[in-house]
Parts: structure tokens; C-alpha cells; sequence
């Protein structure tokens, strides 16, 4: 064990200095939201999605974009409405009368990083077009399947107050979401810099990229090699387990939840400097991974629980591991 800890340390740090660089860069435009920029570095080391939900206003849209920026990779932006189709995200085949073929045209999915606006204003059916190339990274047109460029990476908005010409996103969808975030009010100094940052110009306008695309996949496969002792790995899994059991849930964490979660926990480990995962590290991560995949039992939502409130009870009665 020492010594997969002593070969994983010198690779360790070059993450946490990725992510210093990151998190920097991205709060040039964002005040105050280290911890969620955080999360979403983890979902770039894991190459996992984002779903970002919260009120409108508080900077959802910007987080996404600001993120997209900081990294030298292809960027497109997908403005979610009720008539957007399939073939508006993932691209059609044409015929060229000047070659007299079909061709490929391939639509905003086909990039390194995609920021979907609102997506639960896409209707199901475009919804779940997005299945596919979310896990398997790859798109089907007509009868021709792509590879997605890698990185891949999903961020996804959504505002949960708005009720009229929404569509709720499936459960198979929501799964696919490494990681849900949201950013909150900001405070009131937080709230001051903000007028003072953007009082004369958008500081997104002039961010530039910190981290190249090569180099973030070179960063996910070191996060592979980052140690997580048995015990850790066997109280994440009961922590996931636990989710399935509870009395207050109908549908506890999926495998790929549990999957998720050893990923983001070896990914969160690196980027605290660290070359293996303690617990705390799994507790950091077990509210966003899983807490917007589980469904509550009609009646416990009757009684004003939440999923992040069951996960964190959770947490507290599940035995955490002592050397």
C-alpha cells in the first residue's frame, strides 16, 4: 500500500495545481462559489456531467460558460425550448447537389464541452436523445454511429421554480448526471463585488483558457491511479447501499451511482493534494452524486423530507472506518 501511495504523489500534485489554475481563472467571472467550481473539476477529471440547478439570476448560465472557457477545447452552447428536435442537437444528413451524396452535418453535440440551457425545456423526446451520447459518448444518425470527441463533457442548467413548459428529466437521465450543483444567493460583500466586477465590462469576455484538452485527459487517467483503501471503498459502498434501504426512499443509488462516487473521490482526493482517498472525501461528494438520483416515498415528502437531507442522515449512522 505504501508504496502505490509513494509512485501516485508526485502525480497527485500536478492535479492540485490544475485545479488551483482552474478554480482562479473560473473565479475571474464567478464570486464567491470556490466549492462548486471545485465540483466541477471533479466532473472534468472523472469526464462526468454536470447538472446545475437553481433560481433564476444567480449565475448558472455564467458558471457554465466560464468553466467551457478556462479549458482549450471546442465549446458550443445548446439553448433548450419545447420545439427543439433530436436533429438540431445531434446533427442530419443532407443531400449536397453539388456532389450529388448525402453528407454529415453534424449539430452543437459534437464539441468538447456543451452547456445546455434549461434543459428541462426540451420536450422527453430530445431529452432522451441525449442518453446515448451522454454515457456511451457517441451519437446515431440514421444508420451511422460517431465517436464524441474526447473530452466529453455535459453542463446542464435548470431552473426548478419555473413550472409552465417544463418537462421534468427522467430518472435514466438525471443517473447520467455525475454531479448536481447549485450556487445560492451570494452574500453581501459577495453581492458588492459583483456590481464593482461587472460594473464596467464582463469579465467572461476577456477569459482565457488554462487548461488544454490533452493535458485534462492525461489528468483523468492519473486520477485512475489514486489509492482508496478496501475499507473506504466498503463504506462507500455502504453508504450507497444504505440509500437503497432507508425506509424514506423508493428508489435508492443506482451502480453507476456508486461507481460515480469512487471516481469523484479519488478526483477530489488529488485535486486536496492528497495520493488516497480518505472518508471525508466521500462525504464531500455524497450529497451532489447522490442525492438528485434518489426518489422519496410520496409520504416522506408529505412529512417535508428531502433527498439531501436522507443522504446526510445517512452519513451519520453509517459506521465510518478507523485505522
Amino acid at each position: 500500500m505504501d508504496e502505490e501511495r509513494r509512485d501516485a504523489s508526485p502525480e497527485a500534485g500536478r492535479i492540485q495545481e490544475a485545479a488551483e489554475r482552474f478554480t482562479a481563472n473560473v473565479e475571474r467571472v464567478l464570486v464567491g462559489k470556490e466549492e462548486t467550481v471545485r465540483f466541477i473539476f471533479v466532473a472534468l477529471l472523472c469526464e462526468g456531467h454536470v447538472l446545475i440547478e437553481d433560481v433564476p439570476g444567480v449565475g448558472k448560465t455564467l458558471l457554465a460558460r466560464a468553466a467551457a472557457r478556462s479549458l482549450a477545447c471546442s465549446f458550443r452552447r445548446i439553448q433548450c425550448t419545447p420545439d427543439l428536435l433530436p436533429s438540431d442537437i445531434m446533427g442530419l444528413q443532407y443531400f449536397n447537389p453539388k456532389t450529388s451524396e448525402f453528407e454529415f452535418r453534424p449539430g452543437p453535440i459534437v464539441a468538447n464541452i456543451v452547456v445546455i440551457d434549461e434543459i428541462n425545456r426540451a420536450m422527453p423526446r430530445t431529452q432522451s436523445a441525449l442518453l446515448e451520447c451522454m454515457q456511451e459518448r457517441q451519437i446515431t444518425v440514421d444508420l451511422a454511429t460517431l465517436p464524441l470527441p474526447r473530452p466529453f463533457l455535459i453542463m446542464a442548467t435548470q431552473n426548478p421554480i419555473e413550472l409552465e413548459g417544463t418537462f421534468p428529466l427522467p430518472e435514466a437521465q438525471l443517473d447520467r448526471f455525475l454531479i448536481q450543483a447549485g450556487l445560492g444567493y451570494p452574500s453581501v460583500d459577495e453581492e458588492g463585488a459583483i456590481l464593482t466586477r461587472f460594473g464596467r465590462e464582463n469579465p467572461l469576455d476577456t477569459l482565457e483558457s488554462v487548461l488544454a484538452g490533452a493535458e485534462l485527459i492525461d489528468l483523468q487517467k492519473v486520477c485512475r491511479r489514486i489509492f482508496v483503501e478496501p475499507l473506504v471503498a466498503a463504506y462507500l459502498i455502504a453508504v450507497a447501499r444504505a440509500t437503497r434501504e432507508h425506509l424514506d426512499i423508493r428508489l435508492g443509488a443506482s451502480p453507476r451511482a456508486s461507481l460515480g462516487l469512487h471516481q469523484a473521490a479519488q478526483a477530489l482526493a488529488a485535486i486536496r493534494g492528497r495520493n488516497y482517498v480518505i472518508p471525508d472525501d466521500v462525504k464531500t461528494l455524497a450529497v451532489p452524486i447522490l442525492a438528485h438520483r434518489l426518489i422519496l416515498k410520496p409520504e416522506a415528502r408529505l412529512r417535508g423530507r428531502t433527498e439531501p437531507a436522507v443522504v446526510k442522515e445517512i452519513l451519520e449512522t453509517v459506521p465510518v472506518p478507523v485505522e
